[in-house]
């Protein structure tokens, strides 16, 4: 009996064991720029990230991502572990995104366009370490509700430091019913010396083929030590999809997006005047291309866009930031 008691609690322990499996993920991006005024061109690997999710209890779960080429550098991106006492909130702790706009908040595979927004890589792109809460609840239509303390420190300098200056995020994110969605999401961080305040309002429809968006971020600096940041991202996307017997193209998707941001500071400053510098000039840009997914949406998808931008004058363009058609092969798995 003592014999058979011992191979169930085995069985038991090994069923436990399968039902909080790891579960392993990845993204690659590859692609190909030829900047059209400049007639260069470069192939580049923009990520190839990978993360390791899954639970250990019911009630606690764990993510850990690392990216081993973004723009050819490595980055521990993701590590944190999450507490769910109820199916409607979660407690996390550790190094994450920060909950703040739209486009900011998705990750490399959910990614419409080959590059992305302003308002996702310059001006509301923040990861930090801290802790967050999230409250799901429905009133005829889901809404979560976010907020969260962070370090500011970033990613990279944790080991020695120490702040009296607390940085937060709230957002909210009302899920309408027929596909409609509107986020409301306000921020504050202090990379050096200054305060900076983000409000960020956006909304999208997605249904029927068609995903719009639109979204709007105001960035303020702390005793007028910068000027006020606008920025603007709105697309259109839409799907057609293939049919036939097993088509190599499952879906194709035109779409076309503009974006705009005027002078923005990152927030560090000069060396010698102590003023915040200027790290991205005003501009605006058009994009339009095709997606041709080869598998189901975000999954295997072949970017095709170009990219064309204004300057203001007296305005320095950074190498990556020109005229420039762009191909991109994205594989999750």
């Amino acid at each position: 009996m003592k014999h058979l008691l011992a191979i169930l609690a085995l069985f038991a322990g090994m069923d436990a064991a399968a039902q909080f499996k790891p579960e392993i993920n990845g993204t690659i991006r590859g692609k190909y720029e030829y900047q059209t005024e400049e007639g260069e061109g470069r192939f580049q690997v923009r990520n190839a990230r990978f993360s390791l999710s899954g639970k250990v209890v019911d009630a606690v779960s764990y993510k850990a991502e690392i990216d081993l080429s973004d723009e050819g550098s490595i980055k521990m991106l993701d590590a944190y572990t999450r507490i769910s006492p109820w199916r409607t909130l979660n407690f996390t702790i550790g190094q994450m995104r920060v909950p703040f706009t739209i486009d900011a908040h998705r990750s490399p595979h959910q990614q419409y366009f080959a590059n992305r927004s302003f308002i996702a890589k310059q001006v509301g792109n923040v990861r930090d370490v801290g802790a967050t809460l999230d409250y799901t609840f429905n009133v005829g239509f889901p809404i979560i509700l976010e907020a969260g303390m962070f370090n500011g420190s970033g990613l990279t300098n944790q080991k020695d430091f120490w702040t009296n200056n607390i940085n937060y995020s709230a957002k909210a994110q009302l899920f309408f019913p027929k596909g409609f969605n509107l986020t409301l999401s306000v921020q504050k961080i202090k990379p050096e010396a200054v305060n900076i305040m983000m409000y960020d309002a956006g909304a999208y429809y997605h249904g029927n083929g068609w995903h719009v968006e639109a979204e709007y971020l105001y960035k303020h600096y702390a005793d007028n030590a910068y000027g006020a940041v606008h920025s603007f991202d709105g697309f259109v996307n839409y799907d057609i999809k293939v049919g036939g017997k097993k088509p190599l193209v499952k879906k194709v998707s035109p779409l076309a997006r503009f974006d705009y941001m005027s002078d923005h500071s990152d927030g560090t400053a000069d060396a010698e005047t102590g003023l915040l510098n200027t790290t991205d000039y005003r501009r605006s840009r058009i994009t339009g291309g095709v997606t041709l997914s080869l598998g189901t949406p975000f999954v295997s998808d072949i970017r095709l866009n170009y990219e064309k931008y204004f300057y203001r004058e007296g305005a320095v363009a950074k190498p990556s930031e020109r005229d420039k058609i762009v191909i991109e092969f994205m594989t999750r798995f």
